[in-house]
């Protein structure tokens, strides 16, 4: 029964995983400019990665491995929007432009103040 249960248990995180990949597949083909796809590729991707990392884990039933990949999972969500950020950033400062579709660049007057109550 337990044996079953734990099966379950990896099936949908296996399918969970496979479904945030793929979102960060499709965000990364079809979404319009560099930092909507790397958002795309950061957030989805990492949870993707990290379900993966988690079932693998609990289907291998050992505890240094399941250890291994939360462990593996902790580095995906500290380290994935970190570096998405310096890299958005960087693409920014060398001339990456928003696509036609946004609705405003915050970082093209980073020293001008925004009045309050203004969005």
């Amino acid at each position: 029964m337990i044996d079953y249960v734990l099966a379950l248990v990896v099936a949908a995180l296996l399918l969970m995983g496979a479904f945030f990949t793929l979102a960060a597949a499709i965000g990364v083909v079809r979404l319009p400019d560099l930092y909507t796809r790397m958002h795309a590729a950061s957030k989805a991707g990492t949870v993707g990665s990290g379900l993966l990392l988690l079932a693998l884990g609990l289907h291998a039933q050992d505890t240094p491995i399941l250890l291994r990949a939360l462990a593996g999972f902790a580095f995906f969500i500290l380290t994935a929007p970190i570096s998405a950020h310096l890299l958005a950033k960087a693409a920014h400062q060398t001339g990456h432009r928003l696509s036609g579709l946004s609705v405003r660049d915050e970082l093209e007057n980073p020293g001008r103040r925004r009045p309050p109550g203004r969005v």
